[in-house]
């Protein structure tokens, strides 16, 4: 089982005391389909102003982004940045729950921690079957 250490370091968005265990499902279901059954996972969830920093930091891009991954090693697979106001303003965006959009760029990190990208037109259709399959297998649809 694959253990998530989950934070709210920020205080713009109300987050549901259910997105712990939401998240813990989904990098569990993410893991599994992937072979995976040990690790720990941090995820970090901050605002537009701390993600801001994090990807000038780290990528060199001054904008606020959704979601970064940091990959580690193994047994302490990585690290999961989300902006929890970029994922409600995304959810309003598209159409769907906050839950949903949190899930979302969950399963997008988690891939990514798992060594998956999406530079080229192939690998971003791999991956993003893979982030629908998890979603689906979780009952997280659109609506």
């Amino acid at each position: 089982m694959i253990n998530i250490q989950l934070s709210n370091n920020q205080d713009k968005i109300k987050v549901p005391s259910k997105i712990e265990n939401l998240l813990q499902k989904v990098v569990e279901c993410a893991a599994e389909l992937e072979g995976y059954s040990g690790g720990e996972v941090s995820i970090a969830l901050v605002d537009n102003e701390q993600i801001k920093e994090l990807n000038i930091k780290y990528r060199d891009k001054h904008e606020a982004t959704d979601v970064l991954s940091f990959p580690i090693g193994d047994e302490i697979l990585g690290d999961i940045v989300i902006s929890a106001e970029r994922a409600l303003q995304q959810a309003e965006d598209y159409g769907h729950s906050f839950s949903r959009e949190i899930a979302y760029l969950t399963v997008h990190g988690v891939l990514h921690l798992f060594g998956y990208n999406h530079y080229g037109k192939e690998e971003k259709k791999m991956m993003r079957q893979k982030e629908e399959r998890v979603l689906a297998q979780l009952d997280l649809s659109r609506d």
